[in-house]
């Protein structure tokens, strides 16, 4: 029998996993066994192995879908939350932009097919390189810093070139969210304030800069965010800026949290859509004021799992018992980081309660790595099992680091019964590639 006295272990029902944390295609055959976009689990994991990152892709364009069909004044998926070539391909099938952060970004999307003017480039330390190449490819710049704009002003004044750019500013408004992804509040790396007038002053440098295209104001509150109102407010903190300048475009930035436990509710992308336009036209914005957003964990989180392959089950008496899979804080660091939760299941039943309580924990030197600190899973599990995290599309692949020289796991994408490989497991030979 599992233990587990953690004075902090909370009260999780022992009920099977929630349908509603995993992917749309998501079934379950006779024999309790879970399949995704009509390919078996159990089948993937013995094709690619563990651990293993499987991304339902209908759903994906479901999101890609809604989002685009929400904001009909243009969005942008934020990359950071995952990106690679097929990620990048499917927003280019549907004509949604891209938002990016760095060169890396830049060149993924561009080599993905996405026209460099879908592009979007972000970051509050963006370097003279990246400056202009976007400059020079057409690729749409959110001004951060008063560094950037005398970045750009020497750039286009030497070169007669012109940039389309959105002025970020941060509105003061509070979201609830964890300390290090708020990004509304005044004390942030990110945008100009509205207060001191920094933001006034910055829109008026880059006025006066003749390349460039001020269309508008950026701001974004924060991220993994479930309450809606925090976007009204910010809504009418910059409208009279909008309202003063003219301004064409106001993009709302993105953030909106997904439910990673069962016991988690969040509004949908057209839900947060509704809200925004709404409270738009509240505050007196004009119609023809383009209102765009930029949602990523939204479009990729709930659309996959990540599968390990129990190693261990060391149980300690009077205190808990570990469950150590093959993967950790290298291909998942939100929980180390943000003290992040999530569940666990098995794909093999699906169907099986989970009265065991145990602390799932990952393969690298570190006490520290943990993936669920206070996880359930049925009685049977055992080692050589295959158990699952569902709701790991975002921030997962894309953080995932060679901690311990780890190769970084595969992503599989799936459809109509075709489960095709996107990004292969790397080797032992990738981690030689870098030295000299």
């Amino acid at each position: 029998m599992f233990i587990n006295s953690d004075s902090e272990a909370n009260d999780k029902s022992a009920d099977p996993i929630s349908p509603e944390l995993l992917p749309r295609t998501s079934a379950v055959i006779d024999s309790g066994e879970l399949s995704i976009g009509g390919v078996m689990v159990s089948e993937m994991v013995q094709n690619f192995g563990t651990p293993l990152f499987i991304y339902d892709e209908e759903h994906l364009r479901q999101n890609i879908a809604e989002a685009k069909a929400s904001f009909p004044g243009g969005t942008a998926y934020a990359s950071k939350a995952f990106l690679c070539k097929a990620m990048a391909e499917l927003i280019s099938e549907y004509g949604v932009n891209i938002d990016v952060s760095s060169m890396g970004e830049m060149y993924i999307a561009l080599h993905s097919g996405i026209p460099a003017g879908n592009i979007v480039l972000h970051g509050n330390n963006k370097s003279l390189d990246e400056i202009n190449f976007a400059v020079r490819n057409g690729i749409k710049i959110i001004v951060d810093s008063f560094d950037e704009i005398n970045n750009l002003e020497s750039l286009l004044f030497d070169a007669k070139l012109k940039c389309r750019a959105l002025i970020r500013v941060t509105p003061g408004v509070e979201a609830h969210t964890h300390e290090f992804i708020k990004t509304g509040h005044e004390d942030s790396k990110f945008g100009f304030p509205l207060g001191e007038d920094m933001a006034t002053l910055a829109i008026e440098r880059l006025r006066s800069i003749p390349g460039v295209d001020l269309l508008g104001l950026h701001n974004h509150i924060g991220s993994q965010i479930f309450e809606l109102q925090p976007y009204a407010e910010a809504m009418a903190v910059v409208a009279p800026m909008v309202q003063k300048y003219d301004f064409s475009e106001l993009c709302v930035g993105g953030g909106l949290g997904v439910a990673y436990m069962a016991d988690e509710h969040a509004p949908s992308i057209s839900q947060w859509a509704d809200l925004v336009m709404q409270a738009a036209q509240d505050v007196g914005i004009a119609k023809d004021v383009s209102i765009t957003s930029e949602p990523g964990r939204s479009i990729v989180a709930q659309a996959a799992i990540t599968c390990y392959r129990v190693g261990t089950i060391k149980r300690v008496p009077q205190v808990r018992t570990y469950l150590a899979v093959d993967g950790g804080m290298s291909d998942n660091p939100r929980p180390v980081l943000y003290g992040s939760g999530y569940e666990v299941f098995l794909p093999s039943d699906i169907r099986a309660e989970r009265q065991a309580r145990v602390r799932v924990v990952g393969k690298h030197c570190e006490s520290g790595d943990i993936l669920v600190a206070n996880a359930t899973v049925p009685d049977s599990v055992k080692v050589g099992d295959i158990i699952a995290t569902p709701v790991t599309g975002a921030y997962g692949y894309s953080m995932a680091s060679h901690y311990n020289r780890l190769q970084r796991p595969a992503v599989v994408f799936v459809r109509d019964n075709d489960a095709r490989l996107v990004c292969r497991r790397e080797s032992l030979e990738d981690l030689l590639r870098f030295d000299v």
